[in-house]
């Protein structure tokens, strides 16, 4: 297997974890926040915010396949970068909020480690198709 066939698939994979939780949140907000980590989630009207993360991460999906079938792979590789900021930022969230430390670093932190893996392993790529 060569290398860019092993990150076309560890992308397309990721991609379609993050359609899964933006539908997942667009169609059971409640459901999906009960395994994010977050002990206390909003009530009520505040829970249309559970709606706003659904489309958001449905945006974020559409943004790394976009990239994909347009071929450009450098780009994806930056914006998967960028991108694990997210699961990064989350991991933050749950711990200041009263979360679980393993859904903090099992889920959200584990993430963020696997996104930079594959946004190094596309960087590495375009090294190696330069190379030749």
């Amino acid at each position: 297997m060569t290398l860019r066939r092993f990150n076309t698939g560890l992308i397309v994979v990721l991609g379609l974890f993050v359609v899964s939780f933006g539908l997942r949140f667009v169609v059971d907000g409640a459901g999906a926040a009960a395994g994010f980590g977050i002990p206390d989630w909003p009530q009520g009207n505040a829970a249309g915010y559970f709606t706003v993360k659904g489309v958001r991460d449905l945006f974020c999906a559409a943004v790394i396949f976009i990239l994909l079938a347009l071929g450009q792979r450098r780009a994806l590789a930056w914006v998967a970068l960028a991108a694990a900021a997210i699961p990064f930022g989350d991991t933050i969230a749950v711990l200041s909020s009263g979360g679980s430390p393993a859904a903090a670093f099992g889920i959200h932190a584990a993430t963020g480690v696997v996104v930079v893996v594959a946004a190094l392993l596309l960087l590495r790529e375009g090294r190696a198709a330069e190379r030749g």
